[in-house]
């Protein structure tokens, strides 16, 4: 189980397509029945089992994120069925027939993988893909994977079901865009007329729709939730860029709780949080890492030097006397983010101090709402905060 998917055969024809593919997948380990081992299994990391098939998918079901058989629809749906889940959890399931002459995406189609996985296979064996999913097979938005390869998340999963429906049936559909990378839309043809594209909530709560795809760092307002997510998936794409600076020994529950408070008065989530950034000597620094291991987020540092290199408005000659830089979180957060400015220059609370950016582009296409959000922040900190539009 050193691979990401798991090849089972059960017949002889099945076992030579196995072997076919793992000549031509680097990421699949392969099992087939030990009677038709062909004598170089250990050399090639081939699994040989005994006995009934039955007995071990259960235990790659679990072990892998997909899972491949070479045998008929009706006896994998059979197999599997007392172990599914939900889409979230399961892996991707596809079976190919004896002839490898069709690969069929059984399940987990989009967030488990099954339809990516079901072109790979079929374009390996030169055989038919089978793919069912509508806004596949009508070559349109997918709304539970949407932003996924960017990382985004989504806030409200338990409407990813309806909207999903409102976008197959062709209903009319408001996407509002505040932030995020645009290029999501990979279809080579126009975006089809139903969909909407909207830069901001005000203009697309003017028109009437029947579902939204809202992407946005930002924290709706309650009249915002009530109109847009009513019938409606909020994504959080990765924009936010902390800068973080705090003494030796400060424990992540600190951390977290400056953080969070320093988002709120933002008005911006932290599922946005795309990575903090620091100096390199708080490379190994307890609270930080644990802090960035809660939130699932890499931590970026940089020497005093290229800290120097970027031009802060309040620099600190006793934050110099400690470690080499006139300040951390202002322009790591800078440095890493690549914006030009800040959000939220710096706020320091306790043992913390916190920088906030937004990624340059993303925080271009957020309609004019640094600054306000940066007022924002100043007003509800007071006068240990410094503030730059």
């Amino acid at each position: 189980m050193t691979k990401a998917n798991a090849v089972v055969a059960i017949t002889k024809h099945g076992t030579a397509i196995a072997r076919r593919l793992q000549a031509q997948l680097p990421d699949v380990d392969v099992y087939y029945p030990e009677k038709f081992a062909y004598g170089d299994e250990a050399e090639r990391g081939i699994t040989t089992y005994e006995g009934s098939v039955v007995a071990h998918v259960p235990t790659l079901f679990h072990a892998y994120s997909g899972l491949i058989g070479i045998f008929s629809l009706g006896a994998m749906v059979r197999l599997i069925a007392p172990l599914l889940k939900d889409k979230k959890t399961d892996p991707g399931v596809v079976v190919i027939d004896d002839r490898a002459e069709h690969v069929i995406s059984v399940l987990s189609g989009h967030l488990g993988g099954a339809n990516d996985l079901t072109r790979k296979v079929a374009a390996a064996l030169g055989a038919r893909p089978v793919i069912t999913t509508a806004s596949d097979v009508g070559e349109t938005l997918a709304v539970d994977l949407l932003g996924r390869a960017y990382g985004w998340e989504i806030a409200n999963f338990e409407k990813v079901t309806p909207v999903s429906a409102a976008v197959v049936n062709e209903q009319r559909v408001h996407i509002v865009q505040e932030a995020g990378e645009r290029d999501w839309w990979t279809y080579d043809k126009p975006l089809p007329p139903y969909l909407h594209v909207f830069d901001n909530t005000r203009d697309a709560m003017q028109e009437p729709f029947d579902a939204a795809l809202v992407i946005t760092p930002r924290l709706l307002t309650d009249e915002e939730t009530r109109v847009l997510l009513q019938n409606g998936v909020l994504y959080r794409p990765k924009v936010i860029v902390l800068g973080i600076g705090c003494n030796r020994g400060t424990p992540a529950d600190e951390i977290a709780a400056v953080v969070e408070e320093t988002l709120k008065a933002l008005q911006l989530s932290p599922k946005s949080i795309r990575n903090v950034a620091t100096i390199d000597v708080k490379r190994d620094e307890p609270g930080l890492l644990e802090f960035c291991r809660r939130y699932n987020v890499p931590l970026v540092t940089y020497a005093a030097e290229e800290l120097n290199a970027v031009e802060i408005p309040n620099p600190s000659e006793t934050v110099y006397k400690y470690v080499g830089a006139y300040g951390v979180s202002e322009p790591a957060a800078r440095l890493s983010s690549g914006a030009s400015s800040w959000v939220l220059e710096k706020r320091k609370s306790g043992n913390v101090t916190v920088s906030v950016c937004l990624v340059p582009q993303k925080a271009a296409e957020i309609a004019g709402a640094t600054p306000s959000l940066a007022a924002q922040g100043a007003r509800s900190f007071g006068s240990d905060v410094e503030v730059r539009p």
